[in-house]
């Protein structure tokens, strides 16, 4: 009988036991799936939004948003239940379209990832002082990042308890604020009934005009980033053929429910004339400001502490997302080779290492100050969403057509998007939109602000620099339908 050090060395562990671990039960997946995108886009800008927009302007980008959300995860539901793999859309933008494609996206995708938990600790420093007004914002942006490199540095599980609970939270206090306010608005609590006298205050519902809704845009998609993040979890999931679908059905709910009823009741609750929605002071979340005038006790407290549980989420969410990114690319060779190393949990130690790196432009804010900071890395990161939700939607066209194409069946997809081709259509025209409209009102104004504009654009130089600059060196080629390899056995980490 051969010893087992030595049956290791000639018959070493299959790669899937040495890779990552699929720790993540169908309870993590659906909890990811429905909190997953709830964070401070939603309690924080919700009401910059709507004094924008009006409530009618914001409900209108928040559906169009919401819509074109839900076809992408569609598709990405599609791919991930048939292809689980950690690198997601960059696997798939270079499986089914170009591998200098999947490249860029997956390198944006790291950036605003990135990106955001930088935005998110600068947002935790905002809240904190609610309660420690004269604290340094260096301290709770540096105990927060710790906090969360520690959850997902455990293991796979680990991320999933923490965001379990992160969204549980998130989602229990939304459905409450929806309860509270439709009893507000027939009278119920709150003194009189508001009814819909709010949604034709002055110029109401639409004071902005077509303009007030592009506008809005941003920051709706910003509210939408982290529901693709499923899809990067697949990756890790103890059976992604049929938890993702699930996963997946629960996503119009979710937009319907924890975003468009929570901005119309917000906008039956709240003036748009009301200053204490502007975007200057992010401190005052509409959502506080209805619970108190329900007579809530401790209103502001309790709201703080369900945002600052958004913020950890998104946080701890954004460092799995990026890091898992890293590993799948470093695998494919497309990013350094260390970044697909593991620990003996399976974790990619070294990718979360150069992402909380960047989370450090967070400790900025104790230069320039927290709302500043916050509006920069928000506007900065905002377009990115865009850019790679509409990389999922076409790496899905380029993937159904390829599908048919070689006579395979439908029948062999563990699930199939709705409405194909008219879902992936509908995204990418939307997304295009979106991405070339992005701060437009700046290019009206008297003073062009050209800090901003670069700010919201900077995404677009970054991914087709890095998409051009890849096939150059690489000299890569679109990949012909015909040559699209479907691997329909293999083991996707």
């Amino acid at each position: 009988m051969i010893p087992k050090q030595e049956n290791d060395i000639l018959h070493p562990p299959k790669q899937e036991e040495q890779g990552l671990k699929r720790g993540l039960k169908s309870r993590h997946l659906t909890m990811i799936s429905i909190g997953g995108a709830i964070g401070t886009g939603l309690f924080l800008s919700s009401g910059a939004a709507i004094h924008t927009a009006g409530p009618g302007g914001a409900l209108l980008a928040y559906a169009l948003v919401g819509a074109m959300v839900y076809f992408v995860m569609t598709s990405l539901g599609e791919l991930a239940a048939f292809m689980p793999t950690s690198g997601s859309f960059s696997t798939y933008g270079s499986k089914f379209v170009d591998p200098a494609f999947g490249f860029a996206l997956g390198w944006t995708y790291w950036f605003n990832w990135s990106m955001t938990i930088a935005a998110e600790l600068a947002a935790s420093t905002m809240i904190m002082k609610f309660w420690f007004p004269n604290s340094p914002s260096l301290l709770w942006s540096s105990s927060f990042l710790v906090l969360i490199f520690l959850l997902n540095y455990l293991s796979v599980k680990g991320y999933g308890e923490g965001e379990y609970w992160f969204s549980f939270i998130k989602v229990t206090a939304i459905v409450i604020f929806i309860i509270v306010g439709l009893l507000m608005i027939v009278g119920i609590m709150g003194g009189e009934a508001v009814g819909f006298k709010n949604f034709t205050v002055d110029d109401a519902p639409f004071p902005g005009g077509f303009m007030g809704v592009f506008i809005v845009f941003i920051a709706a998609g910003f509210s939408f980033q982290g529901t693709e993040i499923v899809g990067v979890a697949a990756g890790e999931s103890e059976d992604p053929a049929r938890n993702i679908p699930k996963a997946i059905k629960s996503v119009f709910w979710r937009i319907l429910l924890f975003y468009v009823l929570a901005i119309f009741v917000i906008g039956l609750l709240i003036p748009y004339t009301n200053s204490s929605l502007q975007g200057d002071n992010v401190m005052v979340s509409p959502f506080t400001l209805i619970f108190e005038k329900a007579g809530v006790a401790f209103a502001a407290s309790l709201m703080n502490a369900v945002i600052l549980t958004a913020v950890l989420s998104a946080g701890n969410s954004s460092l799995y997302a990026s890091t898992r990114m890293l590993y799948s690319m470093a695998k494919d060779g497309q990013a350094p080779r260390i970044f697909a190393k593991l620990n003996k949990r399976g974790v990619p130690v070294a990718g979360m290492i150069l992402t909380c790196s960047i989370g450090m432009l967070a400790f900025l804010a104790s230069i320039f100050g927290d709302g500043k900071v916050y509006i920069w890395l928000m506007n900065a990161i905002g377009i990115t969403g865009f850019i790679f939700w509409l990389g999922i939607s076409i790496s899905h066209y380029r993937f159904r057509k390829a599908f048919i194409a070689q006579g395979h069946s439908l029948e062999k997809l563990p699930y199939k998007a709705l409405w194909f081709p008219i879902g992936p259509i509908f995204a990418i025209l939307i997304g295009m939109i979106v991405i070339l409209s992005q701060n437009i009102q700046a290019f009206f104004s008297d003073h062009i602000d050209w800090g901003s504009v670069v700010a919201a654009y900077l995404g677009i130089p970054l991914f087709l620099g890095l998409w051009l600059g890849y096939k150059f060196v690489r000299k890569t080629k679109f990949v012909k339908l015909d040559e699209v390899e479907f691997d329909f056995d293999k083991k996707y980490e």
